[in-house]
């Protein structure tokens, strides 16, 4: 039987364009990355999540491109295994969010807000 190389990412499509979005599957769930191409690089705009069955990150992805259109032009998704929990999926785009959340670029849609589970557990104190 063959195994997964990654338990929790089924599949991963990186530093799509825009116009792309309609490539991905419809009720894809998992976490999504926009970015702004820049002439070396791309910088995170937005981190953002959709576990649940009604929404897919495509969907997200076409709100996205409506609103806030000159922000971003590039996109990766991580689509999730059917077993991941939407639950998981948004401790995944938490964490995500936390690290990014004082990245002047990665705040230009919306302040990225720290994610309060890791927060309540960052505030036990082990350095001295």
């Amino acid at each position: 039987m063959a195994v997964s190389e990654l338990r929790l990412i089924k599949r991963y499509w990186e530093f799509y364009e825009k116009k792309d979005i309609s490539h991905i599957p419809t009720r894809t769930r998992g976490i999504y990355v926009l970015f702004e191409k820049l002439p070396s690089n791309f910088d995170v705009v937005y981190i953002g999540m959709s576990g649940g069955e009604k929404t897919g990150i495509r969907g997200r992805l076409g709100k996205h491109s409506r609103r806030k259109v000159a922000l971003w032009t590039h996109f990766s998704v991580l689509e999730v295994w059917d077993n991941i929990r939407e639950e998981e999926v948004r401790e995944l785009e938490g964490i995500l969010r936390h690290i990014y959340r004082k990245d002047s670029h990665a705040n230009k849609l919306g302040i990225q807000k720290s994610f309060r589970k890791l927060a309540k557990i960052s505030k036990r104190k082990w350095m001295k």
